[in-house]
């Protein structure tokens, strides 16, 4: 082989320094691209965090319009905007998985004094606002044959509501421990139809929950043959955006209104602020509050109010027409159906339970809500009996949005 005198054998040190040379600039290259590809995953992943934050928000969007307008019928729950839809997604709450006891040995009198106190300690105004209740208050004389739909209906939505039970004394059948009416039944009397222990029961309710819990913010009264219309979801949000409450008052100048007026009555109640509503109702906690505070205008009704007369028909109404008619919807959000004539409101079985039904229930009405007008009234419905637990249950996945 021919020496070629322009080809120059690097000598072993320089060797050595270009290996190293080489390494180093390896190690420079994978080092600028480590820093590139952590940079496009940082910037990734906060991509994906917007998105799924956005996701998350529109699932559940806040929104200044109302929540309810006129709509046709449909099967699936209504189109809903709330104005603060509290059951985002994320949302923090404060979640009890403590089951404490409702009794106490307290007279009514001693129980509103304490409901009352409790409204006038200091409160946390971020709290109340982050963490609103409903109460839902059931007046029964024993047992909830309905309640496998209503335990449907709360599942899921610990933490934004309270169950009170107010049974006769003397029932006494237990439940599972895993049941959402266990442990709530408050300290009852007898009630009997017709008589101002119906108001006495109410009032009792009410003032357990505004005692028990200081979340609570609107209290609605149910009984054992009421049904919900729609879910959780939707019923809390109209109640909770709502701002005024739902109860049933109108001047009726018939016998069975106007003339269930006792003159003895005036001049503290006058026939012009005689007024009539159906019993089911439900109230904001200022209200509600006002409700367990009143001794004037209750004594009254106690002693004057009786049959033909009765109460449970006419106090309240009065009560809130004359003192508070500003604070009220003046219409009830349980659908009763009284076109059957007769003292006692129509009942519904097994044959009565069909989409159509419900459906003209859900969006047959015609009221206003916060001012606007829509066809969304009711979100309850009386009387359903027992042996219409089954298709009720078979409905509701679809028609009511419930968790199958």
């Amino acid at each position: 082989m021919e020496h070629n005198p322009f080809l120059r054998i690097p000598k072993p040190s320089n060797i050595v320094h270009l290996r190293l040379n080489l390494n180093l600039f390896y190690h420079f290259v994978f080092f600028i691209v480590g820093i590139s590809l952590g940079t496009v995953v940082t910037l990734y992943f906060k991509t994906f965090s917007f998105h799924l934050q956005y996701f998350l928000y529109h699932v559940n969007p806040a929104s200044s319009e109302p929540p309810y307008r006129p709509q046709a019928p449909t099967l699936a729950p209504p189109s809903t905007q709330p104005e603060q839809n509290l059951l985002m997604s994320g949302t923090s709450i404060i979640r009890s998985t403590t089951k404490v006891s409702l009794m106490h040995n307290m007279t009514d009198q001693e129980l509103f004094s304490e409901a009352i106190k409790v409204q006038g300690m200091k409160q946390d105004d971020d709290f109340k606002k982050k963490n609103p209740k409903v109460a839902f208050m059931f007046l029964a004389k024993g047992s909830l044959p309905l309640g496998p739909l209503w335990e449907r209906f709360f599942k899921g939505h610990e933490g934004f509501y309270n169950i009170y039970l107010h049974q006769h004394p003397s029932f006494n059948k237990t439940l599972p421990e895993d049941s959402v009416f266990f442990g709530r039944r408050i300290p009852s009397q007898p009630v009997f139809w017709g008589t101002s222990t119906m108001i006495d029961a109410e009032r009792r309710l009410v003032a357990n929950a505004l005692f028990d819990d200081i979340s609570n913010q609107r209290f609605v009264l149910l009984s054992e043959s009421c049904i919900p219309l729609f879910n959780f979801k939707t019923i809390y949000n109209y109640l909770i955006n709502s701002s005024r409450s739902f109860l049933s008052t109108f001047d009726d100048p018939r016998k069975p209104g106007r003339g269930r007026y006792n003159p003895k009555m005036s001049p503290m109640i006058n026939i012009t602020n005689w007024r009539k509503g159906s019993q089911w109702f439900e109230l904001h906690r200022d209200l509600a509050i006002k409700l367990v505070s009143d001794t004037t205008y209750y004594p009254i009704f106690q002693k004057l109010c009786r049959p033909p007369c009765y109460m449970d028909e006419h106090y309240i109404p009065t009560f809130v027409h004359m003192k508070y008619d500003k604070m009220n919807s003046k219409h009830s959000i349980t659908w009763v159906d009284w076109s059957r004539g007769g003292p006692h409101p129509g009942r519904f079985g097994w044959g009565d339970i069909t989409d159509e039904f419900l459906n003209r229930i859900r969006y047959g009405g015609h009221c206003t809500y916060n001012g606007n007008v829509t066809n969304v009234c009711f979100l309850f419905a009386r009387k359903f009996m027992p042996n219409a637990l089954e298709p009720l249950l078979r409905i509701a996945p679809l028609l009511l949005g419930f968790d199958p």
